[in-house]
């Protein structure tokens, strides 16, 4: 998706920014807004603006995923959990993603392809079975971050989907990450005490 600043959004259209922004304020051409507040405008909408219709199709996809290779059985019942939806609803889908690793990981590369299409205008809505199948943490910024790319996310709130298992591990990841970090502090603070040099205005030769 090519974004375009309200200055080359407004010398396209052959207005001024000020324009722009009334438009925006009315809900004539709204502004979409980056994470710091910034307005910008896409590709798409000018095309739309001036009557012309982007050429690429957006998706329907589904997205599964599960902590291990022990569970694939898991990622086949979310995606058919999926599949009875949306052919109730008469959705067709047209393309079904499964990933392997925790919920704690953003860096899967799967999801992170996933996340660059959103950004890209190239997906319409996202199916999951339960939130923690996109993110473990931070799902609510990652669903604004779509919905600023004009993208939904069905969660279709199927707990079954949802291991007790898995979240119990990746509560014990983090408890030992943050273990481990306390356990480097404490370290590091045994070793400023029994510094010598810190103590009394010694120096390095103990003088």
């Amino acid at each position: 998706m090519t974004m375009l600043k309200p200055k080359e959004m407004a010398e396209r259209l052959g207005v001024t920014v000020r324009t722009l922004q009334i438009w925006d304020k009315k809900g004539t051409l709204k502004a979409y807004r980056t994470p710091t507040n910034r307005r910008y405008y896409t590709e798409e909408q000018y095309l739309n603006y001036i009557g012309q219709s982007s050429t690429t199709k957006r998706k329907n996809v589904a997205y599964a995923r599960v902590s291990t290779n022990g569970q694939k059985d898991d990622l086949k019942n979310q995606i058919d959990f999926i599949r009875q939806y949306t052919n109730a609803k008469g959705v067709i889908l047209d393309e079904t993603i499964t990933d392997i690793g925790s919920g704690l990981n953003y860096n899967r590369r799967k999801w992170n392809e996933l996340l660059e299409e959103v950004m890209n205008n190239k997906i319409e809505t996202i199916y999951i079975t339960y939130k923690d199948r996109f993110i473990r943490f931070g799902y609510e910024w990652f669903e604004r971050l779509c919905k600023m790319h004009n993208t939904n996310i069905i969660v279709l709130n199927n707990v079954d989907t949802s291991p007790t298992q898995e979240m119990i591990d990746d509560m014990v990841s983090i408890v030992h990450v943050f273990s481990c970090r306390l356990y480097g502090l404490r370290k590091y603070k045994s070793k400023l005490k029994n510094d010598k040099s810190l103590k009394g205005g010694e120096d390095n030769n103990g003088s």
